[in-house]
């Protein structure tokens, strides 16, 4: 046996001409295929009529078109997901702006009782959302009178527990000298947020802007609890009516058509933001 050999199974390498690691890679493309197998298969059924469904037609069908007309047309999902995009919208940029209000009043104020409210909010962040909506409707419909109205639907989540306790970590792994430095220069607490903390802070924004938009757009529980007119509904929604879509039961294409549609707005956000967004959660581990 050769010396090249003998080095080359000391190092585990018995496929000459293969990745070293070929086992880890092997693994991850089977990983990959078994998570995209039920996207790829979405698409194709997008693109059939129930027919062509039903058989179990493993080439593309010809209703793509129709199928997006329904959806987008007839089941109105268009302005169902032009809703959710106002709703998540503003959820997000107001949840971001308190969040950060938030985070530079826990590291950067000295007031009674600070670490008692920082721990009730993290009381609150190991709740889950579902256990508060009774609470939430009976304040929201009956207290304020907010139900079925763009208000109902944004207000009760701009406050974010998990955002406070991001953007409370973020600032207090800043050097303190940072405050320091701005207060001898006269700069009060917003300015020192405007001018100092925010453009260290863009990383952390887009982690948590891209986290809550999709939170925000996938939300089904909440609108049909407090929502009762057409105009306000949000996509969930919309993709829960286009099921019926069909004469004889479940229009499968139409319902898979919307889905692939509804799920290009969070897509779109995460792309712009990529580079944020894993860039925060980057921050968070070397921390």
């Amino acid at each position: 046996m050769s010396k090249s050999e003998l080095s080359r199974r000391a190092k585990g390498d018995r496929f000459p001409g293969w990745p070293r690691r070929w086992p880890i890679h092997l693994l991850l493309c089977l990983a990959c295929m078994l998570v995209g197998i039920p996207l790829l298969y979405a698409m194709l059924v997008s693109t059939q009529s129930n027919a062509e469904v039903i058989a179990f037609q493993i080439t593309p069908g010809s209703s793509l078109g129709q199928n997006i007309w329904v959806a987008m047309v007839s089941r109105n999902l268009g302005r169902y997901m032009l809703n959710s995009t106002i709703q998540a919208a503003i959820v997000t940029v107001g949840k971001t702006i308190l969040s950060l209000l938030a985070g530079l009043a826990f590291v950067y104020f000295r007031f009674p009782g600070k670490w008692l409210v920082f721990s009730f909010v993290l009381v609150t962040l190991m709740m889950p959302t579902e256990l508060l909506t009774i609470s939430l409707f009976r304040i929201v419909a009956g207290g304020f009178q907010w139900g079925d109205s763009l208000y109902a639907l944004t207000v009760p989540f701009l406050a974010s527990a998990t955002g406070a306790f991001l953007f409370r970590q973020h600032f207090a792994n800043l050097p303190a000298e940072l405050s320091e430095a701005a207060q001898l220069d006269g700069a009060g607490p917003l300015i020192f947020l405007w001018r100092i903390l925010l453009p260290l802070s863009w990383n952390a924004i887009g982690a948590l802007a891209v986290i809550q938009f999709v939170y925000v757009w996938n939300m089904y529980l909440w609108p049909v609890l407090i929502i009762r007119s057409d105009r306000l509904q949000v996509v969930q929604m919309g993709l829960s009516s286009i099921q019926s879509a069909g004469d004889t039961g479940t229009a499968y294409g139409p319902l898979m058509a919307g889905a692939i549609l509804a799920s290009l707005p969070p897509l779109l956000v995460f792309i712009l933001l990529q580079k944020q967004f894993m860039s925060g959660f980057q921050i968070s581990r070397e921390k």
